[in-house]
């Protein structure tokens, strides 16, 4: 990783800030995209104590939101002369429903629209930059089937089925994304990490922050969670594969309604839809020392 630049989100802590530490001592430059200042100042720190004199830094944003994942993305575009990898790893569960400013449910919006606009912001540094990788953070959670008149979850609301809905999106555009890049030397690759014992889930409110404590007695550490992240971003023996779902480093097979090639065309014509709708306008965000 060597004169590598790799673009991180969910990286201030868990499984994300196991993998960006890991990947800064292969040699690789860290950028990460956080909402919290302190947070994304900590891991600068950690970052420079363990891969010292890299260039390291970190942007705020809220990837809940549209128009500033957009505005980031832009601001990562225009300050990188190149981007190696993109790890899309913030995610989050909530009991109840909640609606961003843009009018997204909060668990599509940070799950699944963050790593689609990022992404599109990122696109074309990442083909001048080939080869090149993208990794996004899935789940053996996922489950259902998309609901394309209902993506935002508006009937029947349940925390659980939002996210395992917004995890099978996440492998619905890995494939389609991966089909789309075909020829540029860019690979898109997910993964599922195990049930590691992380942060995950404390924010989320009600029954769900009271049972995952519970979860991460029997849970897997961030370091083994974030082994195949690291495999994906990092191995020679991945150059090349893309639209793959990874488990433990191997292939894997997810359910059929993953597998489902009009399923996912639909889903990324809808997502640049949202996307048109809601980015339109950028919002401004305070910088602070260190941190963009």
């Amino acid at each position: 990783m060597q004169g590598k630049t790799v673009v991180a989100t969910g990286a201030t802590s868990g499984i994300g800030e196991v993998a960006a530490l890991a990947l800064a001592r292969m040699g690789a430059r860290i950028v990460v995209v956080a909402r919290d200042e302190k947070r994304a100042e900590a891991l600068l720190n950690r970052l420079e104590t363990q891969a010292p004199r890299l260039g390291h830094s970190a942007h705020l944003a809220d990837l809940s939101s549209v128009a500033d994942t957009r505005r980031v993305g832009q601001a990562i575009a225009k300050s990188e002369p190149r981007v190696d990898v993109l790890i899309n790893n913030a995610g989050a569960v909530f009991s109840q429903r909640r609606v961003t400013p843009e009018g997204l449910e909060l668990t599509f919006a940070l799950n699944h629209m963050a790593y689609f606009v990022l992404t599109a912001e990122l696109r074309d540094r990442l083909a001048t930059s080939a080869p090149a990788r993208i990794v996004s953070t899935s789940s053996m959670a996922h489950q259902g089937v998309l609901d394309f008149s209902d993506l935002q979850s508006a009937r029947g609301y349940n925390g659980w089925k939002a996210y395992g809905r917004s995890k099978l999106a996440n492998i619905l555009f890995t494939r389609e994304l991966a089909r789309r890049l075909a020829g540029t030397g860019v690979t898109a690759n997910c993964l599922h990490p195990g049930v590691v014992a992380t942060r995950f889930g404390d924010a989320s409110g009600g029954w769900t922050s009271r049972f995952m404590p519970l979860v991460r007695m029997f849970a897997i550490s961030p370091e083994q969670g974030a082994d195949t992240i690291i495999h994906l971003a990092s191995s020679p023996e991945v150059q090349g594969v893309t639209g793959q779902y990874f488990v433990k480093r191997k292939i894997a097979q997810p359910s059929a309604a993953a597998r489902d090639d009009a399923a996912a065309k639909q889903l990324w014509e809808a997502s640049e839809a949202l996307s048109r709708a809601n980015g339109a306008a950028n919002r401004p965000h305070a910088s602070a020392a260190g941190v963009k």
